[in-house]
């Protein structure tokens, strides 16, 4: 199945293009929309494109906690169609052991993962069974062909004729994670804004004031103000004249933040979801509304079972799958047929007045209706 070598020891060890790497820690120092422009800049350099600052500005984005949830939720919409391998229009059962198994499901997963961050790279190895590692994305270099020692260096492999390596995406996309990010970091800011807010307004500030020639006095206030709690506490003197101006007047109890946070939310589950009513509820929303905007990520996971099967019957997979002894032929990856109960009805209307004016044959019902058709037919 492929060109690499195996040792003829007793234990059996690949030299693997990962172990070749010199693999480095995300970067989890802080980061802002200064950061990601430029890692945007880096990206997109023509002369030295480089995307090892743009994928760890990716890993730290994804730790947000929507931004996360919504992903699953347009992922496991596909991971949870049953799928399975056909030729001729006749299922191959001795392909149902594969689809069924845990590396083909995390397979799947990648690939639906490849338009988020632009391009994923497989590297398979040799066995019985389909085993791969994942090859890091900030190695991958697509524009130079290449999977690189170093996660900035310029030097590599060549990938592009390798049977056993496997790297999905366009040589130029840049994932929809590059869309997302500046909405995260910038309700990353407004939490930390809001945290410092509650801390300010949270609790009631206590003013102790003292004369300022009574030293004793105010070491007195002083520790009584330490032993007492954690609140914001103020110790002056009598003859200073204090005044606390009250954020909450401008900013109604906090609720800006909380707006500005259901705002980068519901920017977020447009971008991944194409909607917002399938993960929250707005004042505003009735049943109407959120059956249009379930109809709406509906059409985006159909877009994302295409692009899986189009992925997985590409000559590429097809032939690694064939070096793994699967008698794939000719055939192809299809998802089983899901049945929509309110668009049956309505097409069934539709088909009951064409039959009372037009021939429709009997194969036409079977399949439209999900009907098993009958041995003694």
């Amino acid at each position: 199945m492929s060109n690499i070598t195996v040792t003829k020891n007793k234990d059996k060890q690949v030299n693997l293009i990962n172990n070749e790497l010199h693999i480095r820690s995300v970067d989890r120092a802080k980061k802002d929309i200064s950061t990601w422009r430029q890692a945007l800049i880096s990206a997109e350099s023509v002369n030295t494109p480089n995307r090892s600052r743009l994928y760890d500005l990716y890993d730290d984005i994804l730790l947000d906690g929507h931004l996360c949830g919504i992903i699953a939720k347009r992922i496991d919409a596909v991971l949870n169609k049953s799928i399975y391998f056909e030729q001729d229009g006749k299922r191959i059962s001795d392909v149902d052991a594969l689809i069924g198994s845990n590396a083909f499901r995390e397979l799947v997963r990648i690939i639906l993962q490849t338009p988020l961050w632009g391009i994923s790279g497989l590297e398979f190895l040799p066995g019985r069974e389909l085993n791969y590692k994942k090859i890091p994305r900030k190695h991958i270099k697509p524009q130079q062909g290449i999977i690189s020692y170093e996660q900035n260096g310029v030097e590599g492999i060549p990938y592009t004729n390798l049977p056993n390596v496997w790297v999905i995406g366009e040589t130029d996309d840049l994932g929809l994670l590059l869309k997302c990010a500046p909405y995260a970091l910038y309700k990353r800011g407004n939490l930390g804004d809001w945290s410092q807010y509650i801390e300010l307004f949270g609790q009631p500030v206590r003013v102790m004031k003292y004369d300022s020639y009574d030293e004793q006095g105010k070491q007195q206030l002083k520790q009584a103000l330490e032993e007492s709690g954690s609140s914001l506490t103020l110790l002056l003197p009598k003859e200073a004249e204090f005044e606390m101006q009250n954020g909450r007047y401008s900013n109604g109890d906090g609720k800006l933040h909380q707006l500005f946070i259901d705002t980068l939310n519901a920017e977020l589950s447009i971008l991944v979801l194409g909607n917002t009513e399938t993960t929250n509820s707005s004042n505003t929303s009735g049943y109407a509304q959120s059956k249009v905007h379930a109809e709406q990520q509906l059409q985006i996971t159909k877009s994302d079972m295409a692009y899986v099967t189009n992925v997985l019957n590409s000559p590429r997979f097809i032939s690694v799958l064939r070096g793994y002894g699967l008698p794939v032929g000719n055939g192809h990856f299809v998802f089983g047929r899901e049945v929509d109960l309110d668009d049956l009805e309505k097409r069934l209307a539709i088909d009951e007045k064409l039959a009372a004016h037009i021939d429709i044959s009997e194969q036409y019902w079977y399949e439209t209706y999900g009907i098993t058709k009958p041995n003694n037919d």
